[in-house]
């Protein structure tokens, strides 16, 4: 009898053929139940059994695991055999078309199983092969920075009250639930980690780059106290074990307590007590409710909620706030009368008292910092963490001395002038050839006064910016016509010294917006005929510097005075008035620009910090070089119009070392200038004696009212009794 096969078998034949070539594998157990035993060949020995996984991974992961996996064992080994029997089979048989290829249901829930199953296992083997850190609070304990004179002596220390422990039970109840409510409200219940947060935060690292948020109170202290801040999947993987474990190890309450002494709040501290000193001048058993919840705020990025940084920060600071006052009455932690009792934002102190001490210590440690963190590529959080010895370029000596003339000055003009002396203000430093800051006179208190006078851009430059033209003029040449060839410069070279000379462009005469000729002035409306150029820097005679600045090109002279250690933001627009000192430029500027001409036209940023360590280690610092602003024989034709200026306005305080000018190179001798406003705000003395040139400016501003200079009304002197040149040479002392 003939057999017919279906037409749908017929149809599948070539699946009939692949199914029939897979191999079957011969049921092992069922041919040792019958003592069966398959012949040997000696072509194909019988292998040494390989070892099982889980040996692998204990001789690997050594004895910590074998608990662990001594208990999964077994039930790994009962389940091997289903697993075998399970294995899917591709193409299905019995199924045709795409549908040999599509999985069943049985398929797809034993592969979502058998992943959870891994992925637990696998978490279980990460869970035991965690351990928590030893060196618990050696990332978080905050240490001194200590500054040193240049000499190598301890000049000022911070960093040390900075951070202070307190016990839980002297952090009142509402401080707490402030922070709780703002940063993890689950606290007390959850298992020290979140899934949800954890999972959110993984796919913000790797998909968008967005690293805030997904972290509990115990992961935030194990980031402080046992890890890095680096932002990576690794790091987070980490972090969870280590809180798992910590929360098993430690009670919630020392969790709480570590988290709230090691936490940064910004303005140098970390922990709720220094925090509760730099923000509100007491300490945290003080604060309020209102004031907590401000604090809470700062734990998301003091950079961000510190109102006193920026309108935007306060917008951010009073919404946090009010949003964690809240979310305390949400979970219970405060009534609704209490809540209503805070509707006005508590308003931090406008900086951190703990800092300042008042004297002019606090600005050179403002001063060095700054420098500091930016050469040394060092983040504020870090820096504030402390551990850094910070040698810097400030003299002792020189220091005092300039401190000693400006309070000399100060006192003098309040006795005088009580009225006026009230808004005076003044700056000075003192920089070498070499562009050290040797000293600064920051203000009278730094508690009172925050800003640093000697590195504010206020007043113009007025007649001190002089210098900077003629050595354009000198470097670069001059035109007198549009398309001419230039023509060299010399300090012979003569100009109309006259007053109220028109400026003169190619074209003829310059008239500014208003529709008026552009003329300079000189001091007193005295005019000088034709004067060379060496001559009139020796007088201070403005009107040649403004024509020569045109025929030099005011890009010139800006781009000379840059070279040589200006500020570009320092200067307005390019119009003529720019040649007659209309920029601002700071007293320490002023005196790295003329320290420019006594190091023979080479220039070197001026810096603060010639050396950092943290630990013993050196900080690699992004040093300053020198670079040339403008020829060496520029630099001695101008020093040498201003050794003259200084010795005929001072013939007194010649050195005799240079009073013969034949024995003494231009370069060496003592030379300056003093430099005037046409609107008589602002008063300058800028000169240089043994490779060290020291700016004083004087000037007058009502901070209660505006920041725009006033007359300075007879405060900074006279020309004979000029205060900027008593303070500059009091400071410069000896000067031979």
């Amino acid at each position: 009898m003939q057999l017919k096969v279906p037409a749908s078998f017929q149809a599948d034949e070539t699946m009939q053929l692949r199914v029939s070539d897979i191999p079957v594998l011969p049921d092992m157990s069922e041919g040792e139940e019958k003592g069966r035993e398959r012949p040997r060949s000696s072509k194909n020995p019988r292998k040494a059994p390989t070892p099982s996984l889980f040996v692998k991974i204990s001789s690997v992961l050594g004895p910590r695991l074998a608990p662990v996996l001594a208990v999964l064992a077994p039930y790994v080994a009962r389940v091997t055999p289903y697993a075998r029997k399970l294995r899917p089979q591709y193409p299905r048989p019995g199924r045709t078309d795409w549908r040999r290829w599509i999985p069943s249901w049985r398929q797809c829930l034993g592969g979502v199983l058998s992943s959870i199953g891994l992925s637990g296992m696998l978490l279980v083997v990460a869970y035991a092969a965690t351990d928590v850190p030893d060196n618990i609070n050696s990332y978080a304990t905050q240490q001194d920075n200590v500054y040193f004179w240049a000499d190598g002596t301890p000049m000022a220390r911070t960093g040390w009250v900075q951070r202070q422990a307190m016990p839980l039970k002297d952090i009142p109840e509402d401080v707490r639930w402030a922070v709780l409510a703002a940063e993890n409200a689950s606290f007390y219940s959850d298992p020290g980690i979140s899934f949800k947060g954890i999972s959110r935060a993984l796919f913000r690292t790797i998909g968008q780059g967005d690293t805030q948020g997904g972290s509990t109170i115990t992961q935030q202290y194990v980031k402080n106290v046992y890890l890095n801040q680096n932002q990576t999947v690794s790091r987070k993987f980490t972090e969870a074990m280590i809180s798992l474990k910590l929360d098993n190890q430690m009670s919630k309450d020392d969790i709480l307590e570590g988290y709230l002494n090691t936490s940064w709040f910004g303005r140098g501290t970390y922990g709720i007590q220094r925090a509760a000193q730099a923000y509100y001048g007491k300490d945290v058993g003080e604060l309020n409710a209102s004031e907590a919840a401000f604090l809470a705020s700062l734990l998301k990025g003091a950079g961000l909620y510190d109102p006193t940084l920026s309108q935007a920060n306060r917008a951010r600071a009073v919404e946090r706030w009010s949003w964690t006052l809240d979310r305390m009455v949400d979970i219970g932690k405060l009534s609704k009368a209490e809540r209503a009792k805070y509707t006005k934002f508590p308003e931090p102190l406008k900086s951190n008292p703990l800092y300042d001490t008042g004297e002019q210590s606090d600005y050179l440690v403002e001063l060095a910092s700054q420098y500091a963190k930016k050469a040394g590529n060092i983040s504020d959080k870090d820096f504030d963490l402390g551990g850094y010895q910070i040698y810097t370029t400030f003299d002792k000596k020189r220091e005092a001395q300039l401190t000693d003339a400006v309070t000399k000055a100060r006192k003098k003009a309040l006795k005088d002038d009580p009225k006026g002396a009230k808004t005076a203000h003044y700056g000075a430093s003192s920089v070498s050839s070499d562009g050290r800051i040797l000293a600064v006179y920051g203000g009278p208190d730094h508690r009172t006064q925050g800003y640093n006078e000697s590195n504010a851009t206020t007043v113009p430059a007025g007649s001190a910016f002089q210098p900077f033209v003629y050595a354009a003029g000198l470097e670069h040449g001059i035109h007198k016509t549009r398309d001419g060839d230039t023509q060299t410069v010399t300090g012979e070279t003569l100009y109309d010294g006259d007053n109220l000379v028109p400026v003169t462009t190619p074209e003829g005469p310059y008239w500014d917006r208003s529709g008026n000729k552009a003329a300079a002035k000189n001091d007193g409306g005295r005019s000088y005929g034709q004067i060379s150029l060496h001559r009139a820097l020796e007088l201070s005679v403005n009107t040649p510097f403004m024509q020569l600045g045109m025929d030099a090109g005011l890009d010139m002279v800006r781009l000379t005075a840059e070279k040589s250690g200006l500020l570009s933001s320092s200067f307005g627009a390019q119009v003529p008035a720019l040649s007659t000192g209309s920029s601002t430029p700071s007293a320490i500027r002023m005196a790295s620009g003329y320290s420019t001409l006594a190091a023979g036209g080479k220039h070197t940023e001026p810096y603060s910090v010639r050396l950092i360590t943290r630990n013993g280690t050196k900080v690699v610092l992004d040093t300053p070089d020198a670079s040339r602003a403008f020829g060496a024989d520029v630099a001695e034709e101008v020093n040498s119009a201003l050794a003259d200026s200084f010795s005929t306005a001072h013939p007194d305080d010649v050195p005799a070392s240079q009073r013969d000018a034949a024995r003494a190179g231009s370069l060496g001798r003592v030379a300056g200038k003093a430099g005037t406003t046409q609107d008589d705000t602002a008063a300058w003395y800028v000169g240089t004696a043994k490779a060290v040139s020291t700016a004083v400016v004087v000037y007058r501003i009502d901070l209660t009212k505006s920041l725009e200079p006033l007359p300075l009304k007879g405060i900074a002197g006279t020309t004979d009794d000029s205060v900027p040149y008593g303070i500059w040479s009091g400071a410069m002392r000896p000067l031979g």
